[in-house]
């Protein structure tokens, strides 16, 4: 399977685990400068407000430093 779970964290953190925010992501689209609207593969529909802080795609996962 391709799809990934997106973790989140705070801006300004040097977190790179992060929490979990959403498994099994197979679409992330840009609503808007920072804005994306994120759908699982069991159709699961959320928003995130940040920016991508880093992926890994071997690992499955997809990590979003949240705006302030």
């Amino acid at each position: 399977m391709c799809e990934s779970n997106i973790y989140v964290t705070p801006a300004g953190t040097e977190d790179e685990e992060g929490q979990l925010f959403l498994e099994a992501v197979d679409k992330l689209l840009p609503e808007g400068e920072n804005v994306w609207r994120v759908t699982s593969i069991f159709g699961e529909q959320k928003i995130i407000n940040g920016r991508i802080k880093s992926m890994h795609l071997v690992d499955h996962k997809i990590l979003f430093e949240l705006n302030q």
